[in-house]
């Protein structure tokens, strides 16, 4: 009998819920997750988490990190193992993750797998960092007579490739929010300037929501000069659009202003 065979003698009812920490502020997270953290017996947490969410979970709750991010991580075989063993073993599993856990962070994937356990499984959204991040930075994704829609794109795939969704988006008049591309800053350049769209306002939004946010904006032919100026590194957004112009920073370039 495997190891996890055998946790299906141990607990009738072991529990997963997946929640949405939200983008950085503490205060942002949503009441339905605190209730969740406070029911917890186990929290499996990432990177980019703020500590003091952890103290509203019970004094006895035991707390893992488990990374997510490059070098450090938990493996995701790792970490979905780790949920089905502490569910068995001690009830209830949250798994606290950065934003929203359905937006470029694998929930669905550890709620399936988690199901094929016979764990009962619950989402918690979280606000999305591709949303907030803009916001916090003055920025609307949408707004009359200049953007009427938003892509949100994955700058590193599976395969460590840039989505060619991006390619797509830039063809449209839509805002576009790029998560996790800081490595792609040069290619996401290039891009822009073979589709004609070297002077699309883009912005660099490094921590959002926080107290360390830093936002750095220019031209998208620019973007790594912008954040090689702005010392901007991850975890950082990346906006592409003309409601960049929007931005809330001191100095805003004169050609934004024409």
């Amino acid at each position: 009998m495997s190891n996890l065979e055998h946790f299906h003698t141990l607990d009738p009812r072991p529990k997963l819920t997946v929640v949405g920490a939200g983008p950085g502020d503490p205060d942002l997270i949503t009441v339905k997750a605190i209730k969740a953290l406070k029911s917890a017996d186990v929290v499996l947490y990432d990177a980019l988490i703020a500590d003091e969410l952890l103290d509203y979970c019970k004094p006895e709750t035991e707390k893992i990190y488990v990374g997510k991010r490059p070098g450090e991580s938990h493996s995701q075989d790792a970490i979905n193992f780790m949920i089905v063993e502490k569910a068995y073993m001690y009830g209830h599993v949250v798994r606290l993750k950065g934003g929203d856990p359905f937006i470029f962070g694998r929930g669905m994937e550890e709620i399936e797998y988690a199901k094929n356990f016979g764990l009962e499984t619950a989402y918690i959204p979280g606000i999305s960092s591709s949303v907030a991040a803009a916001g916090y930075a003055g920025i609307p994704l949408t707004t009359r007579g200049v953007s009427e829609s938003f892509w949100v794109i994955t700058g590193t795939k599976t395969d460590g490739s840039l989505s060619k969704d991006l390619e797509l988006a830039l063809q449209t008049t839509a805002t576009i929010v790029v998560l996790m591309g800081m490595n792609k800053l040069t290619q996401i350049s290039e891009i822009c300037q073979v589709i004609g769209k070297e002077d699309l306002p883009v912005a660099i939004i490094q921590n959002g929501t926080t107290e360390n946010q830093q936002v750095g904006v220019g031209l998208a032919k620019d973007l790594k000069m912008i954040a090689e100026e702005n010392n901007l590194s991850n975890p950082a957004v990346i906006v592409l659009g003309e409601v960049v112009k929007y931005a809330s920073v001191e100095e805003i370039l004169e050609v934004y202003k024409s």
